[in-house]
């Protein structure tokens, strides 16, 4: 396989990046460009998918500048996304329907309480390896079909198509020639039957979602088709498009969803090892082998990054507020001037003044799955100061985090002594050093925290033969960090049942 990198495009919430990946691990990074999220309504969260197609070139293109990228030096490029978050658009004219709704709007709530789906709870759940919730793509497309006028009709027709938003790049980039999806995104749509690998019949009819307007699954490496951008079409300068000339021709030979990513580029290649990305929001995945195993206790099981036969699947957790915490202390409460502030402040307090932070801005996720719960902070006196906010808000990923582990070391019965972290929010030594006293465990923060590029780089490249095996993928981990417990197993359990004490207080 020819060239020297991969090149990796990471389409997250709230930005878009690309990297360059080369044989001994090293990855180059683009500057990111930002995302707007759109906040029409209360519980609403839209982007617009002209905004991810252009943020994602020009990505391209600020990182083939900066690298002084040549003609051949890229031997494939793969693409990790934000999932869930669903496109309906034209096909021909690529123009959207509607506004692209991301997997943390709420606004499909009132779908899933519909009496038909209700009913079909353990069906779905067998299926899919989901919960009922909003968000899932599949009472999005619904949404989309019922308040788009003409946009059923062109769905049935195969002339709207609606996907995930490694589906609609895939579709752009090769000029409409593949629409395709992997595994890993199908998985996340409530259509698909995750141990049949295929869109469920009973599925798309109940939600009434036309076959024809969806892209086909197939693995995670996989070759998704040829570049082929008509760069004089789109808003970027002269020396961007320019740039990007030298991307067509080049094949997209790995597509997997940001989570599956990480655990790929976390090398939890083995049933029973697991990661957390602390992102916006925060996900915990553990690989369970190539058995599917339905949660009992409100977690999730998906597909994980596939290659040719190779299945396994993921048990998973989802927080649907992390560095998002952090976001709202700054922008919103104004309680930080940077995110780096939040060390500094949890830290000089001597403790948390048993002030506790439930971040249910848009619901709770597992194991709780309410999605009308709202956000609230607990335990104020005349004392309590915006400091004690900022902790009890830190304080919060951590424990919502160690649930989930917690959930699955009781389902799996696999008690690990590690957990592998990756996330910009890793860079709070304060939360990680939490998040080891609270799980009695040691958190590894791996070497970067772009794992979702690393582990979708790492696929293409297996798939590509730019890497030969596991085994080499595993010489190229590195850790920049190693936080082992040192809080008393009393203190822990008591700051724990504490939160948990505050969430029951919240949810009755």
């Amino acid at each position: 396989m020819g060239g020297r990198y991969i090149l990796a495009i990471d389409q997250g919430t709230t930005s878009t990046k690309a990297f360059l990946l080369g044989k001994d691990g090293t990855l180059l990074a683009s500057k990111g460009m930002p995302l707007t999220q759109h906040y029409p309504k209360p519980g609403y969260v839209e982007h617009d998918p002209d905004e991810i197609y252009f943020s994602v070139l020009r990505a391209m293109a600020d990182l083939i500048i900066r690298y002084d990228v040549r003609k051949g030096d890229i031997a494939g490029v793969a693409i990790t996304n934000q999932r869930e978050t669903t496109i309906c658009f034209d096909g021909d004219s690529l123009r959207p329907l509607h506004p692209a709704i991301c997997w943390q709007c709420r606004r499909t709530s009132e779908i899933c309480k519909r009496e038909e789906y209700v009913q079909r709870l353990d069906e779905i759940t067998y299926k899919t390896g989901l919960k009922l919730d909003p968000y899932f793509s599949a009472t999005k497309m619904r949404f989309i079909f019922e308040k788009v006028k003409g946009a059923y009709d062109k769905a049935k027709e195969g002339k709207a198509l609606c996907g995930t938003v490694d589906s609609y790049l895939v579709y752009r980039l090769t000029d409409k020639k593949s629409f395709l999806t992997d595994y890993s995104n199908a998985s996340r749509t409530m259509l698909f039957n995750i141990r049949e690998l295929k869109y469920d019949d009973v599925l798309l009819d109940l939600f009434d979602v036309p076959r024809k307007c969806l892209a086909t699954p197939v693995p995670s490496g996989y070759d998704y088709g040829e570049i082929d951008l008509h760069t004089e079409t789109v808003p970027l300068t002269a020396s961007e498009a320019e740039s990007l000339e030298i991307l067509n021709g080049v094949h997209i030979l790995g597509v997997a969803g940001d989570q599956a990513a990480a655990l790929f580029g976390q090398t939890c290649f083995s049933k029973g090892e697991s990661k957390t990305t602390f992102g916006t929001g925060c996900f915990t995945l553990m690989n369970i082998g190539g058995e599917v195993l339905c949660s009992k206790k409100g977690l999730l099981t998906s597909v994980a990054c596939t290659l040719d036969n190779d299945i396994s699947y993921a048990l998973e957790g989802s927080v649907f507020q992390g560095g998002s915490i952090i976001s709202w202390l700054k922008d919103e409460m104004g309680l930080i001037k940077e995110p780096s502030d939040c060390d500094r402040i949890c830290s000089q307090l001597p403790d948390n003044g048993g002030v506790y932070m439930v971040p249910a801005f848009t619901g709770l996720g597992a194991p709780y799955w309410d999605s009308e719960v709202r956000g609230a902070v607990m335990g104020l006196t005349r004392g309590t100061g915006g400091d004690y906010i900022v902790r009890a808000g830190v304080e919060a990923i951590a424990y919502q985090v160690a649930e989930l582990i917690m959930l699955m070391q009781e389902e799996t019965g696999i008690k690990g002594r590690e957990i592998k972290v990756d996330g910009g929010v890793c860079a709070c030594d304060f939360l990680m050093q939490l998040q080891s006293d609270i799980l009695d465990m040691d958190v590894l923060r791996a070497g970067t925290d772009e794992m979702t590029s690393m582990g979708v780089a790492m696929v293409a490249g297996l798939y590509g033969g730019f890497f030969e095996g596991k085994e080499e993928l595993k010489k190229l981990y590195k850790t920049s960090k190693i936080y082992k417990p040192r809080m008393s197993r009393d203190k822990a359990e008591e700051l724990l049942g504490g939160y948990r004490s505050a969430v029951r207080t919240l949810i009755g």
